[in-house]
């Protein structure tokens, strides 16, 4: 059964911003006839990705998903945060912070971030 989204301020934010570097990235890219992807549309793959697995399958392998404490959940005190990995092995690699709700087949996305 698929989710649906719920966003956050912060993790709109952030993903509109990937994806609108990527865009930027890629006409340029085509503009100037050079076949090698940038980082920003190496960046925002990943996320869409995982946040397209996120929604159809919260415990995908690939996601890595596991439990956060250290961000409080945004509707509902002491209930579970999540963090699905959108990358991997890469410094700073790109997390989603994620948790279910606030009602039943919707997830949250709370924030897209780099991992410190």
């Amino acid at each position: 059964m698929p989710f649906t989204p719920r966003w956050t301020a912060e993790a709109e934010a952030a993903f509109v911003r990937l994806q609108r570097d990527a865009q930027a990235s890629l006409q340029s890219r085509q503009k100037n006839k050079k076949t090698k992807a940038t980082k920003a549309e190496g960046l925002f793959k990943p996320v869409d990705k995982c946040v397209r697995l996120l929604l159809a399958n919260p415990k995908h392998p690939g996601l890595n998903t596991h439990e956060y404490d250290s961000i409080d959940h945004p509707f509902k005190k002491g209930e579970k945060v999540f963090e699905a990995y959108a990358q991997n092995q890469t410094p700073g690699a790109y997390r989603v912070f994620w948790c279910y709700g606030p009602a039943k087949g919707e997830i949250t996305l709370i924030t897209i971030t780099p991992h410190p």
